[in-house]
């Protein structure tokens, strides 16, 4: 039988004398993914006892004793164990260690702690799969493809402009991650479990001593905001969809009938049935594992909505949340890298399924050119879409006598029109596809990337 010296190993005990249910205690036990954030820990702890021993309630001896022991440490939960190896290493002074200090305010600082170092590695490779990106739109500039609207072909673009559209939607991922870190790092250590710390601890040295940008201003808010958390699970999801679209688009130029990619082995796989199979179930799963990554976000939001002030349990649900969506993104990240430095384009293909039809919206540019409104413009060059349709040809097959029976400003010049290149070049617009603008793009990203990896 549990005797009360063993209910009072645990971190709130004296006040029980009776054994715990073993079903409540595996309901209740943290210590499975509190453990990942023992380092955390540990550095929290060594940060508040020296501010113990600043506000006299440690020697600075028995502070030296307990930096030492928690650097040699390193059931209920990871802060208990930290804690209670600590006295096995050091004694009873070990015991001085939690004065003042709550449980509350302590995995808050740890969680805190740990996804700031996560966002930093999340972001290293984010950073990773724009370099690629940056790297296969600069060497693959000259290719063209289609490009689309709701899935039907539109105008002729470059590949690199392509894949430059992902890097800005990637960058400002980038750059909603370091917004994210700053708020990340609010120390909420010295709050105690609601109401503050009574000894007078200097939180600004906290603050300084863990790396943190700046310290919570109520403890109440302190030790219950989780605001962080859901904001990590929602720039998550909002990485995973930019990444889900990203892989839904090679999925698509993948397949025989587009035939614009082909996957390395690499990151593919066959089917059990048919030998002649090629499946991209490396981007069907950056796809699917989007999902997962809504379902942490939308599944911590409905448990936050009806906590009461302050600290209350239902917020350990916040930490299996954060870890799953981290260690999700992690793969889908190096995955995603991989596969795109790795993939095979068929310019060819791409190239082929260019259509005159797509030059429509550039004849209407020929006409604009030559003083007509462009709605009236737009008009006519669907009128010589019509006139092509009646004759069964291509746009481009239309005899110049047959479009001026359509507009008298028709010459023989129209043939400029069907040019491919020449139409993508036109757009040389900032952001548009033609190569000068695309390269600028490029500049403009390697820059931002040579001057955000610096930081």
């Amino acid at each position: 039988m549990e005797t009360k010296a063993a209910e009072g190993n645990k971190l709130w005990g004296g006040r029980f004398t009776g054994a715990t249910d073993p079903v409540m205690e595996a309901f209740n036990a943290s210590i499975g993914y509190d453990k990942r954030m023992w380092k955390a820990d540990i550095e929290g702890s060594q940060a508040y006892v020296k501010v113990l021993e600043k506000a006299g309630i440690v020697t600075a001896d028995e502070r030296d004793a307990i930096v030492r022991g928690l650097d040699k440490a390193g059931d209920e939960d990871i802060h208990t164990a930290n804690e209670r190896r600590l006295k096995e290493l050091i004694g009873a002074v070990g015991g001085k260690l939690h004065t003042g200090r709550s449980r509350n305010d302590q995995v808050a600082t740890d969680m805190r702690l740990w996804l700031g170092d996560a966002l930093v590695a999340l972001r290293g490779h984010l950073v990773s799969l724009l370099n690629v990106i940056c790297q296969r739109a600069e060497a693959e500039l000259e290719v063209l493809m289609p490009g689309y609207t709701h899935l039907q072909r539109a105008q002729p673009i470059r590949w690199s402009h392509w894949l430059m559209s992902y890097a800005w939607m990637l960058q400002r991922d980038v750059q909603r991650l370091d917004q994210l870190r700053q708020r990340t790092l609010t120390l909420p250590l010295g709050s105690g479990a609601l109401a503050g710390n009574p000894f007078g601890v200097d939180r600004e040295f906290l603050r300084q001593e863990l790396g943190m940008t700046e310290v919570s201003q109520n403890s109440l808010h302190a030790v219950s905001d989780r605001d962080f958390v859901a904001e990590f699970l929602f720039w998550a999801s909002l990485l995973s969809i930019h990444l889900s679209r990203w892989a839904e688009d090679l999925i698509l130029y993948s397949t025989k009938e587009f035939g614009f990619i082909s996957l390395s082995d690499a990151y593919s796989t066959g089917s059990s049935l048919m030998p002649q199979k090629k499946n991209a179930d490396s981007l069907e799963l950056i796809r699917g594992k989007s999902g997962r990554i809504y379902g942490n976000c939308c599944g911590f939001m409905m448990s936050m909505k009806g906590i009461p002030s302050t600290y209350n349990k239902d917020l350990q649900e916040d930490k299996e949340a954060m870890f799953d969506s981290y260690d999700t993104l992690t793969g889908v990240l190096q995955v995603a890298t991989g596969v795109l430095s790795t993939l095979q384009i068929n310019p060819s293909a791409m190239e082929k399924a260019l259509s005159a039809d797509m030059l429509a919206t550039d004849l209407a540019y020929y006409l604009v050119r030559k003083g007509i409104p462009f709605r009236e413009a737009h008009s006519l060059a669907g009128e010589c879409v019509a006139a092509a349709e009646k004759k069964g040809c291509a746009l481009s097959a239309l005899c110049v006598e047959d479009m001026k029976a359509v507009h008298p400003l028709f010459e023989s010049d129209v043939a400029k029109v069907w040019n491919y290149s020449n139409s993508v070049d036109q757009y040389s617009a900032v952001g548009g596809t033609a190569a000068c603008s695309v390269k600028q793009q490029i500049t403009d990203m390697k820059a931002w990337l040579a001057s955000t990896s610096a930081k």
